[in-house]
């Protein structure tokens, strides 16, 4: 084999749809009732796919070629059932979905997963940013086509919510905030009507497209970032607005990070090899900065920064890397370091900040005789 003949390497990320597909063929057999309008599964199966059947192994009622005859689904989403069985009403009833909250809380997993398993795909996505154009929610145009034949409906060129309407599948708009307001507006129409029109076609058949059953939108939206742009009242009216909060128990949210930081460092070529003591400390600051208390109820000044899960996720991952790449001393000295590049993102004084929070909790607990604590304690040098 030459150099020019290397086999393509893995992906990095594989689509929740892909990555999930026997759970979601075995739940499409083991749930027959009956199913929204172009649905792969029936809603009951999409809450069970997305949050888990609780240790409960769900069985066939007949046994299917490729399938095992029982299976217990794992929970994908750490949060409320309440909140994804909202969610998915709202899509069962062709409303459009907005999922707001404060960066890192999973809004984007959730809607992968609810659109992977509404019907089965989450590629018919438009991420948002401040270049964002109306042509990535209506259509656009294959120029060389134009040029030699005209606007013809071989030259239309569909955006992924077109094709998500033609086809009566969920769309993802990831990031609406960062849209322009006039560009999200283009939506209004859309998610109104359940049609676009197409004036270069007018007086053919293909002057509009019409949604097919099953169409709907997800969006996602980080309402306390830097660069947001206020949706119009309009836009909203179309939408059913649910909130994704951090996650409430630091049991699920150290379970999770150690999940998600295991298969980051795993991807990266390592086994994973830090302790879940160091964990539950990286889990336990990341809490108290982020409520502004901490367990024992002291008070801790809240850095401006989001002390997230997603970024508890990234620390952790950082930690297993360089335990299993750059091995020296106790990964534990490593903590301090990834923390103030954590907190330092937004605001300098930020780091004010988690000295601050290293005299107060931290040393408190040093003083209690924790010795893991004793050792963040004297480590407080590394954060100046």
């Amino acid at each position: 084999m030459t150099l020019t003949e290397q086999p393509a390497p893995a992906r990095q990320i594989v689509p929740a749809e892909e990555r999930y597909a026997a759970e979601l063929a075995f739940l499409a057999a083991q749930d027959t009732g009956p199913r929204p309008p172009g649905w792969a599964l029936t809603p009951r199966a999409v809450v069970t796919f997305v949050c888990g059947s609780e240790g409960t192994e769900l069985a066939l009622a007949k046994r299917q070629a490729g399938l095992p005859s029982k299976l217990v689904i794992a929970p994908k989403f750490v949060g409320e059932r309440a909140l994804v069985e909202r969610c998915v009403v709202t899509l069962a009833g062709e409303r459009g979905l907005l999922l707001t909250g404060e960066p890192g809380t999973a809004k984007s997993m959730l809607s992968e997963l609810l659109s992977a398993a509404v019907c089965g795909t989450s590629a018919l996505t438009v991420q948002g940013t401040a270049g964002t154009t109306e042509d990535a929610f209506r259509y656009g145009w294959n120029y060389a086509l134009l040029l030699a034949q005209g606007p013809t409906p071989q030259a239309l060129v569909d955006s992924p919510v077109l094709s998500a309407m033609r086809t009566g599948r969920v769309a993802r708009v990831e990031e609406i905030t960062r849209c322009l307001p006039e560009v999200q507006d283009a939506l209004v129409s859309i998610l109104s009507d359940r049609r676009v029109s197409v004036p270069e076609l007018t007086a053919t058949e293909d002057s509009s497209v019409s949604a097919a059953p099953g169409f709907t939108v997800i969006a996602t939206a980080n309402l306390r970032d830097r660069g947001v742009s206020e949706m119009s009242a309009a836009l909203k009216r179309r939408f059913n607005f649910e909130t994704v909060a951090p996650i409430a128990d630091p049991d699920a949210e150290a379970t999770l990070v150690r999940r998600q930081a295991v298969a980051a460092v795993q991807r990266a070529g390592a086994a994973f090899g830090v302790d879940d003591s160091v964990l539950d400390a990286l889990v336990t600051v990341f809490r108290d900065l982020r409520s502004g208390r901490s367990a024992e109820g002291w008070d801790v000044e809240r850095p401006g920064t989001v002390m997230s899960t997603a970024e508890a996720v990234q620390v952790a991952a950082s930690l297993g890397v360089a335990a299993a790449y750059l091995p020296g001393g106790d990964v534990l000295d490593l903590l301090p370091g990834h923390l103030l590049g954590v907190v330092r993102k937004d605001d300098p004084a930020d780091h004010g900040r988690l000295l601050g929070y290293w005299d107060g909790p931290v040393r408190r607990r040093a003083e209690d005789g924790s010795a893991m604590w004793r050792r963040l304690w004297d480590l407080r040098g590394s954060l100046r």
